[in-house]
């Protein structure tokens, strides 16, 4: 009976909760940003590559309804994910508008001739696989060339490599640090009830018995702390979403429920860890080493 009242003695809503969900909360809102940062990422770079198109420039020997079977059967390719056919008669548009003149007009023709933009899916917008691309699509007789940027897509999958291993070491070198300030949180907490651990000893507790209420009020905090961390990163995004709807492509409802979930999954794992190696700490101490610490 002794050891009931000790046990039920530890109250769950306390100030000391309080203060400490709201510590491991900001913890936790720090490392959802980052993995918030590192998922983000990975959606940017998929809208970049895949927003990176080249040119197939068509003869002008070649019939409009050849062109257009031309473009459905590029459509069928497992590398292509839209493309658009611009006539020769567009192009000449589109260029008269750019340069504010109609070269057609000094030139007595039309200079321009008719092609294919095409996107590909972000796995395939590497140099590598476009120049591969190239060699199928130059199969055609009638196509006179393939254009495309080799340097900028050079660049762009430089940087999003170089950005994605920053971020990875990033969210390596926080996990740590939160894992740090969490555990120094829970084990001030339970620092100031060593004494009456040592009294549950005393009484004829077991380890278990004394270790339950501190771990189930530790997990409660590190799910409060989550549900208020995953609140503010939620009504953010819809924020930004709000503001610049084109956001949506990165910033995706899939990113923000793993974000959610991930934040809860660390916020109970780590709790309960830190709980459990602070308890069994006091637990192993004798009485007079009570004092000293």
């Amino acid at each position: 009976m002794k050891s009931k009242s000790k046990n039920n003695s530890i109250p769950f809503f306390d100030m000391q909760f309080v203060t400490s969900s709201i510590s491991t909360m900001l913890v936790l809102l720090l490392l959802g940003l980052v993995v918030f940062f590192v998922l983000a990422a990975n959606n940017l770079s998929v809208y970049v590559r895949e927003n990176i198109n080249f040119s197939v420039l068509v003869s002008d020997e070649m019939k409009e309804s050849d062109i257009l079977k031309l473009q459905k059967r590029l459509n069928e390719e497992p590398f292509v994910k839209e493309s658009v056919y611009i006539s020769k008669k567009q192009a000449l548009k589109e260029q008269s508008e750019a340069m504010g003149t109609n070269p057609e007009e000094f030139l007595g023709y039309n200079p321009f001739t008719a092609s294919i933009e095409i996107k590909l899916h972000s796995d395939y917008a590497n140099s590598d696989s476009i120049a591969k691309i190239e060699k199928v699509i130059k199969k055609n007789t009638n196509i006179q060339e393939v254009l495309y940027q080799k340097d900028l897509i050079d660049a762009v999958n430089e940087n999003i490599k170089n950005i994605s291993l920053v971020l990875l070491a990033l969210a390596v070198v926080l996990t740590f640090i939160s894992f740090a300030l969490i555990n120094n949180t829970i084990r001030l907490a339970i620092y100031s009830k060593r004494f009456l651990i040592h009294t549950m000893k005393l009484v004829g507790a077991s380890w278990a018995f004394i270790r339950k209420p501190f771990l189930l009020r530790n997990i409660w905090s590190g799910i409060l702390a989550a549900i208020i961390a995953d609140s503010i990163l939620m009504g953010t995004a819809y924020w930004l979403v709000s503001y610049e709807p084109e956001l949506i492509r990165v910033i995706t409802p899939n990113v923000m429920v793993l974000v959610a979930l991930s934040v809860l999954v660390f916020g109970v794992l780590i709790t309960f860890f830190c709980a459990y190696l602070s308890i069994n700490k006091y637990l192993r101490m004798k009485a007079g080493s009570l004092y000293y610490i």
